[in-house]
């Protein structure tokens, strides 16, 4: 289908800003942004409200940030708690889901939380204190913690967890570096044997070599 000329109405992701001007496929055109009022043809008379659309645009954007940083205060540095049951390794049986974190959140800050809006790669599935952001728009976000515990815990719980994890994990780090050193010293100590046997066989080569000149 070919390419047709349109005027954004709204902002769309990874194309553009309400007011701006566009050619698109035209079957992105038509099936996708004017279905869903996002953009209409660029005719000459919709070319003249290209600067009141951008306008508004800008308008709604500040009033979507100043929103998203009202917000951001309410959530930042929030602590929420989820108990599960879970193995004697640490692992769930299940899992804690961006979603139920965002009805959490939401319950917590009294307003919805788009799940999407949260940073999390995959669902937690073991025990354990997580940092997350909530990318409420692309400039605005708030870091929250969560915590999974096993039922009956609290944040005191999971915070002895985490330090004792830490605790393990310097402590595996010094036994690691001082096996690594000492088999630095090892293989130095045996380099040097090589190098001192190699010495005496050139030595006695050497004393070979005069025995066979003088006869």
């Amino acid at each position: 289908m070919a390419r047709i000329k349109v005027l954004l109405i709204e902002d769309v992701p990874e194309l553009g800003l309400a007011g701006d001007i566009f050619t698109v496929a035209g079957g992105y055109a038509r099936n996708y942004l004017m279905p869903r009022g996002m953009a209409i043809l660029a005719t000459k008379g919709a070319i003249k409200q290209a600067e009141d659309i951008r306008q508004a645009g800008v308008r709604r954007r500040a009033q979507m940030r100043a929103s998203a940083e009202a917000q951001a205060q309410v959530i930042e540095n929030v602590k929420l708690l989820f108990e599960a049951n879970a193995g004697e390794n640490g692992r769930l049986y299940g899992s804690v889901t961006a979603s139920d974190i965002a009805e959490k959140l939401g319950e917590v800050v009294g307003f919805e939380i788009d799940r999407r809006k949260i940073a999390l790669g995959s669902s937690l599935r073991d025990l354990g204190v997580y940092d997350l952001e909530l990318r409420l728009m692309p400039e605005v976000s708030a870091a929250l913690k969560v915590a999974v515990v096993r039922e009956g815990e609290t944040w005191d719980d999971a915070n002895a967890r985490e330090a004792a994890k830490a605790e393990a994990e310097e402590a595996a780090e010094v036994e690691a570096a001082e096996a690594k050193a000492q088999a630095k010293e090892a293989a130095a100590a045996e380099a040097k044997q090589g190098e001192e046997a190699e010495a005496e066989v050139d030595q006695a080569d050497d004393e070979i070599d005069k025995i066979a000149a003088e006869a």
